[in-house]
């Protein structure tokens, strides 16, 4: 009898998956790309049109909606949900050809939810249970349990 290796995740045939280091029940879906060194946890739903960098590590139970790119620097704990078409950024004096040695880190702590269209500035920290509004400009640090809204994005009220 020949003993198959069971697969415990699910990769669409049509994305460019070069990690091994994906947990278990995690859905990868078409037109995805994600390099060798990135870091994917359990139960987590990567839609596709997404890039996902080496040096990115998503907890668990995290949500990419499509149109989303992680780059370098990146670090999402548990619980996230990442809205369609959020941007990212890592290097705050980016020139074309002139690459940084080292990249800003950006870390999304447990249980955030980030608006569609929102961008995140390199180098920010968004706290545990907060919200960021739809199309907000994220520039600073974000307390845990709060929403914050508009560009740039300001304090609303407390979750």
């Amino acid at each position: 009898m020949k003993e198959t290796k069971k697969i415990d995740f699910f990769i669409h045939p049509l994305a460019d998956v070069q990690t091994k280091e994906i947990g278990v029940e995690t859905k990868i879906w078409q037109f995805s790309i994600i390099l060798k060194n990135a870091k994917i946890g359990k139960n987590c739903n990567v839609n596709s049109h997404t890039f996902i960098e080496n040096d990115v590590i998503i907890g668990d139970n995290v949500t990419v909606k499509c149109g989303v790119y992680l780059w370098d620097g990146l670090k999402i704990e548990d619980n996230v949900f990442i809205g369609p078409n959020v941007t990212f950024t890592n290097d705050k004096y980016t020139r074309s050809k002139q690459y940084s040695q080292e990249f800003q880190t950006t870390l999304i702590k447990k249980g955030a939810l980030i608006g569609a269209n929102a961008t995140i500035l390199g180098g920010v920290c968004i706290g545990e249970k907060s919200m960021i509004g739809a199309g907000s400009v994220v520039t600073k640090n974000i307390p845990d349990g709060e929403l914050w809204v508009g560009n740039p994005a300001r304090f609303i009220r407390k979750i």
